[in-house]
């Protein structure tokens, strides 16, 4: 190829390419959506749709061989529809698969069975989240192949059906912290399982949730107390797999957090040590896709062998295979087998088979320098991939990829070469141009997914593009060495570390940003209208280009929105407003307060169930010092979403109540609490205390001995009732507020029980009259009518979800509130709500 290039090698001009080749890509398409309606269709379709594209194909191949002067389109016509008939013969097979057996009538009758499954994919945790009142425990999730089923009748069948295999841990270990009970080492085990190992499981089947999944069952697994029972281990090539993954996981033990958690994933897709709070940074910024293996991954690695990408319009070759004297066609050998070996370590996802196909397919074009290969290089890899597995055309990530990769080969060189003709330096016209072409073709699926556009995407991965190369050539490098030397594997991954920390530090500073993303319908008609405004924005800067100064001014609007001062951001929005007093956070389905404590401060009262949300409430507020955060109970409503309040944040101590229940969110808060060393208390009736101008009384639970230790220092308590005994609700930390005239009674989750006591205990009379009632557990109908009488507040504030299922707030409790002269107002409706004002004046503003 070098010789009919026309050119001898070392040439320093590029050559003069033809235009991009296209003929492969309609094929492409057509497979692909084909792929994506036959799977889970009738039979009848599938057939139907071969027959008839084979049909129309001979007809018209046996035209074009009668009248081969005219014969090319219509042959161009009948190869799509082999590539069609192709693509729905593969898919009805695979659609198949979930009809086959016995298993997905077991599944229809919720049965119970004893199965032989095979791995098929490395198992993950999923992440801890809030049902009501309770944080659900993690679960992991293993994709699997039931070998062998057996029903409870002792008939046993072989099959081969793909499965959700689901077992229930409990706590277990969490990426952040020990492991959080006796379940995590059996947590462990089930989390090492390598693909291909085979298991014997008992579980109860049932139906996949939504038609069109690509398994035929979900098995829930019984005794997930139990060490899975492992029937045949993994093949050599996994186990070898397993072996360079855990000994780069070794390698980075002694990283600080973020490098250790992102360097495997960066190299290898190892995302376990990835934190829910790191994972949703590199969302809000549109970096997600450095947490998996990419395209990027294998053109860095090939890169090494063959030379700099950018050198592809050149006959001349750079990298380690010409230097070291290796011939072409060994090189691509070479190549071909480097690829398929990441695959087998880094295991077969969408992006990463994709960029595996597309790799081995260009393989040959790169090393040549005929960039004019790329395109239907790509095209014949989403067609391979699309043959060998049709999921993939339904998998989200994998259009991603495509998108992505097509933007790099179409878009990009083209905005760059306009780049530099308005004297953008080249290095980096080049940076600009790929990843806002990138961002350009991908943030229209992205928003359909998230319901969010990231305003900081592209300078987020302009800033990290730099340290995505040494990140992952030293962790490669580290996965290399850790089985045979790994004290260079540990230096190695030290290197690492740094660029990788770079990454973390970038996502993290982005995600932070108030004006960091805006909310965005999430559906296709979502899509379409950013995919429009994209084009719009496209047209208007190609324009302004011309005009240096209209660019300035763009550019600073952009930053002004992104950063949002506050002063700016109040004179717009009127949020916050000023002189606030207290804020009811719309946290969803729960509770968070925020009491004004200065310029900067505040005190919190419960932290909502999701960090995120109530990360955002504070920051919008500008909450920077927590003197004190009030934890009135511990339902995961209230206490789940701590660690949004604890982020980058000066947390002076953490108040609880006496009774640890449910004791799994109780240790969660008191584990947090530790690793930040954050003084934690326990609250009593007759507690007082101050920050600046803000006053408070803690008016309930009684004083009581705690029901296990908590370190910290000892709280002042005076005698008072006993406690009810209504659990947990009733053990909520009650507190009387006093600020610039104003009182406040936040009665976190009473039950009647207690109210009726509280309203009988001696701090009755100056609850009498209050200005603002914070209503007891979300406006739920169980109240005590005494105590909204004596209580009486001017305004009620409720903090409940929007379309929950408990039927928060009740309509008897809003009507009794009403009675007693109350403006109600409440977060699901209208948003979150700011108190301002004096005792005289008192207003209220909604967000």
């Amino acid at each position: 190829m070098h010789v009919a290039s026309g050119h001898r090698l070392g040439a320093a001009h590029p050559r003069q390419e033809a235009p991009a080749d296209l003929r492969l890509v309609p094929p492409a398409l057509a497979a692909w959506a084909t792929a994506a309606l036959t799977l889970g269709a009738p039979t009848v379709w599938a057939v139907t749709a071969v027959a008839g594209a084979l049909t129309v194909a001979g007809a018209l191949l046996l035209r074009t061989r009668r009248r081969r002067t005219r014969g090319r389109p219509h042959a161009a016509v009948a190869a799509l529809l082999l590539c069609v008939a192709a693509a729905a013969t593969s898919a009805a097979l695979h659609g198949a698969d979930l009809r086959r057996g016995p298993l997905p009538a077991l599944a229809r009758q919720y049965a119970t069975v004893t199965a032989e499954v095979e791995v098929t994919a490395d198992p993950r945790l999923t992440r801890p989240r809030v049902r009501g009142n309770r944080a659900v425990p993690p679960t992991v999730l293993i994709e699997a192949d039931v070998r062998r089923v057996t029903e409870a009748g002792g008939t046993a069948t072989a099959t081969r059906t793909p499965v959700l295999v689901l077992v229930d841990v409990g706590s277990a270990d969490t990426p952040d912290g020990p492991p959080l009970s006796r379940a995590a080492p059996v947590t462990s085990r089930w989390l090492e399982l390598l693909p291909t190992t085979r298991l014997r499981v008992t579980a109860r089947t049932a139906p996949p949730r939504a038609s069109g999944d690509r398994v035929a069952a979900v098995l829930r697994v019984r005794g997930s107390g139990e060490a899975p029972e492992v029937v045949a281990g993994p093949s050599g090539a996994q186990r070898l797999a397993g072996r360079l993954r855990a000994g780069l996981r070794e390698a980075t033990d002694g990283l600080p957090a973020d490098a250790r958690a992102l360097l495997p994933g960066l190299v290898v897709g190892d995302t376990s040590r990835i934190t829910p709070e790191l994972e949703e940074a590199f969302k809000e910024t549109d970096l997600a896709h450095t947490l998996a293996v990419s395209g990027a991954n294998f053109t860095i690695v090939l890169a090494l062998l063959l030379g700099p990408p950018g050198l592809a319009q050149r006959s001349e070759r750079r990298g380690l295979a010409p230097r070291l004297g290796i011939s072409l066609r060994t090189t691509a050998l070479l190549g071909g087998a480097l690829s398929l070996g990441l695959v087998v370590v880094c295991r077969p996802d969408p992006s990463v088979l994709r960029a595996a196909a597309c790799g081995a397919v260009a393989l040959l074009a790169l090393a040549t320098g005929r960039r004019r290969s790329l395109l239907p290089a790509l095209a014949t890899a989403v067609l391979l991939l699309v043959l060998y597995d049709p999921w993939l055309a339904r998998s989200y990530g994998f259009l991603l990829s495509v998108l992505a990769t097509g933007a790099l080969l179409t878009l990009a060189p083209r905005w760059s070469t306009a780049l530099r003709r308005h004297r953008v330096p080249p290095r980096l016209a080049e940076a600009l141009a790929a990843a806002g072409a990138a961002q350009a073709l991908c943030a229209p699926v992205v928003t359909v997914l998230s319901a969010r556009v990231s305003l900081v995407a592209v300078p987020c991965n302009l800033l990290v593009e730099f340290a995505v190369a040494p990140a992952t050539v030293l962790g490669f490098a580290a996965l290399a060495t850790a089985s045979w030397a790994m004290p260079v594997a540990k230096a190695l991954a030290w290197c690492g570390g740094w660029p990788a920390g770079w990454i973390a530090g970038i996502a993290r500073t982005g995600a932070a940003l108030p004006g960091a993303g805006v909310d965005w319908p999430g559906s296709w008609a979502g899509g379409a209208l950013l995919a429009l405004v994209t084009v719009g924005v496209l047209l208007v800067g190609r324009r302004l280009l011309g005009h240096p100064w209209w660019c300035g001014v763009c550019a600073v609007l952009l930053a002004l929105a992104v950063v949002r001062p506050a002063p700016l951001t109040r004179v717009i929005t009127g949020w916050p407003p000023p002189g606030w007093r207290t804020v009811m956070c719309d946290v969803g389905q729960g509770d968070a307060m925020v009491l004004a404590a200065g310029e900067g401060t505040g005190v919190v009262v419960d932290a909502g169930p999701d960090p995120a949300l109530v990360d955002h409430c504070l920051r919008s507020l500008g909450i920077t010092r927590v003197p004190l955060v009030v934890l009135t109970h511990f339902h995961a409503d209230h206490v789940a979403g701590l660690p949004g309040v604890l982020r980058g944040r000066s947390v002076g101590a953490i108040e609880t109540t006496a009774l640890e229940e449910p004791a799994d969110q109780a240790e969660s808060v008191r584990r947090q609490a530790t690793v930040r060393g954050i003084p934690l208390r326990h609250a009593a009736a007759g507690e007082g205390r101050r920050a600046g101008s803000l006053t408070w009384q803690v008016v309930w639970p009684p004083a009581r001995p705690p029901t296990s230790a908590v370190p910290g220092p000892e709280t002042s308590a005076v005698p008072g009732p006993p406690m009810s005994e209504g659990g947990p609700n009733d053990a909520s930390v009650t507190l009387l507020v006093r600020t610039a005239g104003l009182r406040l009674l936040l009665l976190g989750d009473l039950e009647p029980p207690a109210q009726q006591e509280l309203a009988r205990s001696p701090v009755a009379a100056a609850l009498e009259g209050v200005d603002v009632l914070k209503v007891a557990h979300h406006g739920s109908a169980h109240q005590d009518p005494d105590l909204i009488r004596k209580v009486a507040p001017r305004l009620a504030l409720i903090s409940c979800g929007e379309d929950n299922t408990y039927g928060h707030p009740a309509p008897g409790t809003i009507a009794a509130l009403r009675a007693q002269g109350a403006t109600v107002l409440r977060t699901d409706r209208d948003g979150a709500l700011a108190v301002t004002g004096t005792g005289e004046a008192l207003r209220v503003a909604a967000d």
